[in-house]
C-alpha cells in the first residue's frame, strides 16, 4: 500500500475528504520527521517506535574498482514494530 492508497482508504473509512486526510497525514509525517531530527524517539501505541541510530565511520570496498573507500559516520532512522502490530500481522 502506498500513500495514495492509504489516503483513499482512510478517506473512505472516516468520511473525510482525501484532501483533508492528505493534509493530516503530511502534518503527522512532518511532526515525526522533526522529532527524529532533534534526536527524539516517537512511540505510537499499537504501531511501534521510531528512533535514530548512529552509524560509526567505517572502511568499505567499492565492488567495481575494489578500491578501499571511507564511509563517514551517519544517522539512520529505524522503526521497531510494537507488540500489537506484530500480533495483528501474525493473526493472534
Amino acid at each position: 500500500m502506498n500513500k495514495v492508497e492509504l489516503v483513499k482508504y482512510v478517506s473512505q473509512e472516516t468520511g473525510l475528504t482525501q484532501k483533508d486526510v492528505t493534509e493530516v497525514f503530511d502534518t503527522a509525517l512532518a511532526a515525526v520527521t522533526t522529532a527524529l531530527k532533534r534526536g527524539e524517539e516517537v512511540a505510537i501505541a499499537g504501531l511501534g517506535k521510531f528512533d535514530v541510530r548512529k552509524r560509526a565511520a567505517r572502511k568499505s570496498v567499492n565492488p567495481r574498482t575494489k578500491e578501499l573507500v571511507s564511509v563517514p559516520a551517519s544517522k539512520a532512522p529505524v522503526f521497531k514494530a510494537g507488540k500489537a502490530l506484530k500480533d495483528a500481522v501474525n493473526g493472534k
